[in-house]
């Protein structure tokens, strides 16, 4: 009898699920969203050619479809690079959408995190998308001016302080001391020095496609970083 019950719940369970997925809407739905990103897909590259939504494998398309579907709505940036591994590339899209739109860090904050990352790179279009939301964040224009320069801003909150010396020596050392890790830890907490570290490897992702990619800026835009000329690495022997 408790065998039958089970097997019978199970059923009901299974063709819950299956009507679910086929209903009306939820197949409108996805339609909708393939219909769309067939239509909206506008993708840039330079070394790796933009692929057009029909040329695209299923893989590739349910990338697409997510990247659409979810808060970022857009596919700039890294995403054409990306789909050449479109499992690796669609869970890191979400790992983006986290560390951009979830963090436990305030936008500032998170805004400043990426500037500094583009600057370590030289990433032009990363600078460019992120200035404009860095400044709509709140962060002062004098700020930026002195992270685009490579200098150590000259007068920043407690937080962003906190910030730009645990990234900056992270970036440069690849360590951290404890006093800057103690200062960042009092500021954030642990998750915040976690959801920092997260933003910094996203976009040093990030940096890195869009670099080796080249991607271009948009038309009439001038890059506005300048390379900053840094100790050579030594030679492998």
């Amino acid at each position: 009898m408790i065998r039958r019950t089970i097997v019978a719940a199970g059923f009901i369970v299974f063709a819950l699920a299956w009507t679910s997925a086929r209903a009306p809407g939820a197949q409108a739905a996805k339609v909708a969203v393939a219909a769309q990103a067939g239509k909206d897909v506008k993708l840039v590259g330079d070394r790796f050619r933009p692929l057009t939504f029909d040329e695209m494998t299923p893989d590739q398309r349910a990338m697409i479809e997510h990247l659409l579907a979810g808060e970022r709505a857009s596919t700039g940036g890294p995403f054409n690079v990306l789909l050449r591994s479109p499992q690796m590339g669609d869970i890191a899209q979400q790992l983006g959408a986290y560390v951009r739109y979830h963090s436990s860090l305030p936008a500032r904050l998170n805004e400043m995190a990426i500037l500094i990352t583009a600057r370590q790179w030289t990433a032009q279009y990363e600078w460019y998308a992120h200035k404009r939301l860095a400044l709509q964040a709140g962060l002062s224009p004098a700020v930026i001016d002195a992270i685009a320069a490579g200098r150590q801003p000259a007068d920043m909150r407690a937080d962003e302080r906190a910030l730009y010396l645990f990234e900056t020596e992270v970036l440069e050392t690849r360590q951290v001391g404890d006093a800057t890790f103690r200062s960042a830890i009092a500021q954030f907490g642990e998750r915040g020095v976690v959801d920092l570290m997260g933003v910094m490897g996203y976009y040093q992702l990030v940096s890195m496609v869009l670099n080796v990619d080249r991607y271009p800026l948009p038309d009439g835009t001038a890059p506005e970083l300048r390379t900053i000329p840094r100790a050579a690495t030594p030679a492998r022997r």
